[in-house]
């Protein structure tokens, strides 16, 4: 064996040295992280980014003007939340129908309730919506022949929305009624039924532990003689989800305050961690 050769045996054991280094490392750190999601009901880390994008000036005042939730974020998780949203636009494709002008403005409002309800998540853009279709008012919808404020269409992978409606949501930001975080949570739990994500995996589990609490019939009692959550929520699970949702985002303190156990698991399932929650 000639020099170059050595060389070159020496290089390829410490590039195979080096990959089976990696690769212990990588499968230690999956079996601590799901470990520590066992232990916890929670990722190890949620954050980590290369390089963070970051909103303009422009788009910036859009958030600070529009959207509540953003202005009670850190000055970190603030810069997070803007490369999340950047990322979430970019991901899907928008569709504007009936003559509805879909500018950066109604774009960045609903990625932002996107993101805000994955904030906790380290898998945030929600694959399974491809396609956010807006509407300027109600539509007709093609599942149950009926006019719809919105919807999540798992067939066509697309969320539907008015956005007459989803803007009426956030006008009032604590009556409990918010057509985006309604059928983005219906969105989620779907995505979490498709998937084995660290998030799909704590949301689903978390939901389970929801349904054996609601089992509780001091729990449900309560519950259901409560004019606190809105009767559509006891259509079926999916509804009771995203009825509850609004709920937790717009009245946090009533939420904890009346059903606190329920607002634990809510919490938990979407790793809610922030801002005030």
């Amino acid at each position: 064996m000639n020099n170059n050769e050595a060389i070159i045996t020496m290089i390829l054991l410490f590039l195979l040295g080096l990959g089976l280094v990696l690769l212990v490392i990588y499968l230690g750190l999956k079996l601590i992280d799901v470990i520590y999601i066992n232990v916890f009901k929670r990722p190890l880390w949620v954050h980590f980014y290369w390089y963070k994008k970051r909103l303009n000036k422009k788009q910036q005042q859009i958030l600070k003007e529009k959207f509540t939730f953003y202005n009670k974020l850190s000055s970190l998780n603030k810069k997070r939340f803007e490369h999340r949203v950047i990322r979430f636009v970019g991901d899907k494709e928008f569709i504007a129908r009936e003559g509805l002008i879909l500018d950066d403005e109604k774009k960045l409002l609903i990625a932002a309730t996107a993101v805000m309800l994955t904030f906790g998540m380290r898998d945030y853009l929600i694959p399974i919506i491809e396609k956010v279709i807006v509407y300027p008012d109600v539509f007709y919808s093609t599942i149950n022949q009926e006019d719809h404020k919105g919807e999540f269409n798992p067939m066509l992978r697309a969320l539907v929305l008015s956005w007459k409606d989803f803007e009426e949501g956030f006008r009032i930001d604590d009556d409990n009624l918010n057509l985006g975080i309604h059928e983005i949570t219906h969105a989620i739990h779907i995505n979490s039924i498709k998937r084995t994500d660290t998030a799909s995996v704590i949301f689903s589990d978390g939901f389970y532990e929801l349904q054996q609490l609601l089992l509780n019939e001091n729990v449900k009692t309560r519950i259901m003689e409560s004019s606190y959550f809105r009767d559509y929520a006891f259509t079926n699970k999916f509804e009771f989800l995203a009825v509850v949702l609004e709920n937790f985002i717009e009245s946090p303190d009533e939420f904890k305050g009346q059903f606190p156990l329920v607002y634990k698991k809510i919490r938990q399932m979407f790793n809610f961690r922030f801002a005030g929650y």
